[in-house]
């Protein structure tokens, strides 16, 4: 618990540390939860005249995720840096049914809701850049933005190669494609069968998407996802590692590399799969269900039930060593306005993915939910800080759609009447920081993990989206909004 008490939101602090150039005061030291590695190097302003677009995406990040986070971090009175944002706009999700595109569905996954963003189109769940029934490749804000002579990369805390990342760089039918191994009777988990035959280079597909990012001409990815890259290549002898090399990419793996980057194309593989999470429930816990007793089991209006036990977040110890979403975006933003940047270049365009905000609400795992929004405040005090030393840099933050958690009572509203009142699915009480407890509950199904949710979701903007963001766009919007910054066409 030692990060309980960090002010996510003191601005000066971070230009102390990551500004030393702008800033008068002393460096403050890093946190031990916050930073395990040397801080990186200050940013130095980019070419005159540059645009650039930083967005960041909480997968799963709805108002819900918002609400407990800012409970836990801030307070019941307080406020994120997400709050103080000076345009707030609602992004609604639209989702069209594989087998008929004119009909809606009402329920995204990162896939299409990425694929959305990344290029003004909308497909169907579980497609990566490509439309529904017809399989076409849709061209994507990040291929247009590298034709036209921006830098372009990738910040992620799930593998590079899943759904968010993925539909920015890379084109197949169905999300699971991961890897070579994947591409023709593969399993996901297993057990669950997949294959993308039509995607593979023999049938004049692209590949998987770890040989689409292996293949291409992007500048920098960082994140999760190694084991994607150890296959070997289809119809090839080297793994797609090697091959991402050979195409000169240089292959990081240890979170001190990212304090040295030279020129040139960087693959930043930090964990085999998802990285671990900052934080966790206490003892490793997560949501659990009730416990009715015998008489409330034989009738539902008699007897008693037992909730879980409260608890605290704690470190996650398996998040040692890696690194942050923080010093990922520091490293991200200077290699692309700086250390990459020729003095011709336009500007950039980053994708950052805080992805474990959806990912824990799939586990019933509050802490881990928590721990990653408060990584995505610091990267995003981070890029507005590099933002309000380059007036032409527009940082949106959105998500690609709703996720299960919900904040609800302690003590039922219809417990007056005498009745055991209880959650159906799983729950999570809270120990706040304010010295209350706050439950959150998990029930959007009866299966191992949870679903998502169809609500709108909120889309944030620094001062450059003024004129640039309506108060409520559809997901495919984004695109435009970013295109139009950039100047592309």
């Amino acid at each position: 618990m030692t990060n309980m008490k960090k002010n996510l939101t003191l601005a000066a602090a971070l230009f102390s540390t990551y500004f030393p150039l702008c800033a008068a005061q002393e460096p403050e030291q890093p946190t031990a939860d916050s930073s395990t590695v040397a801080d990186v190097a200050p940013i130095a302003e980019p070419p005159p005249m540059s645009r650039n677009v930083i967005l960041i995406v909480g997968d799963g990040m709805d108002d819900h995720q918002i609400t407990i986070a800012r409970n836990y971090l801030a307070g019941a009175n307080g406020r994120l840096l997400l709050d103080k944002m000076p345009v707030r706009s609602t992004s609604q999700i639209l989702t069209v049914s594989e087998e008929d595109p004119s009909k809606p569905v009402y329920v995204a996954d990162s896939a299409n809701s990425a694929t959305a963003m990344a290029t003004g189109q909308t497909t169907s769940r579980g497609r990566i850049a490509t439309s529904a029934k017809h399989d076409a490749d849709f061209l994507t804000i990040a291929e247009l933005a590298k034709t036209q002579g921006f830098q372009v990369g990738i910040v992620a805390t799930s593998s590079i190669t899943d759904a968010t990342p993925a539909s920015f760089v890379a084109h197949v039918s169905k999300r699971g494609c991961e890897n070579p191994s994947m591409m023709k009777d593969g399993l996901i988990n297993g057990r669950v069968e997949i294959d993308c035959i039509e995607d593979m280079k023999e049938n004049g597909g692209k590949g998987s998407i770890a040989e689409q990012i292996a293949a291409s001409d992007y500048d920098l990815f960082l994140g999760g996802g190694s084991e994607h890259f150890e296959p070997m290549i289809e119809g090839g002898t080297v793994s797609v590692g090697k091959s991402a090399e050979e195409n000169g990419f240089t292959l990081i793996t240890e979170a001190e590399q990212l304090s040295t980057l030279a020129a040139g194309k960087v693959l930043g593989l930090f964990s085999p799969g998802t990285m671990p999470r900052r934080w966790r429930g206490e003892d490793d816990r997560s949501a659990e269900a009730a416990i009715p007793s015998l008489l409330n089991r034989i009738h539902r209006y008699f007897g008693s039930v037992t909730l879980p036990e409260p608890m605290q977040c704690e470190d996650n110890p398996s998040f040692t060593g890696m690194p942050s979403m923080r010093e990922m975006t520091m490293a991200a933003i200077r290699h692309l306005s700086q250390t990459n940047a020729p003095k011709s270049s336009p500007g950039f365009f980053l994708l950052i993915e805080s992805a474990s905000i959806d990912k824990q609400s799939h586990q019933r795992n509050p802490c881990g939910q928590i721990g990653e929004i408060e990584q995505l405040l610091e990267s995003l005090e981070v890029s507005l800080a590099f933002a309000d030393d380059n007036p032409e840099t527009l940082v949106l933050v959105t998500a690609d759609h709703g996720q299960a958690a919900q904040i609800t009572p302690m003590d039922s509203l219809f417990s007056v009447y005498g009745v055991p009142v209880y959650t159906p699915g799983q729950l999570a009480i809270l120990e706040t920081p304010e010295g209350s407890q706050m439950a959150i509950n998990y029930a959007t199904n009866n299966f191992a993990l949870e679903e998502h949710t169809g609500v709108s979701v909120p889309l944030y903007a620094n001062e450059v989206g003024k004129d640039l963001v309506p108060t409520m766009v559809s997901q495919p919007e984004i695109f435009t909004i970013m295109a139009k910054h950039l100047g592309l066409e």
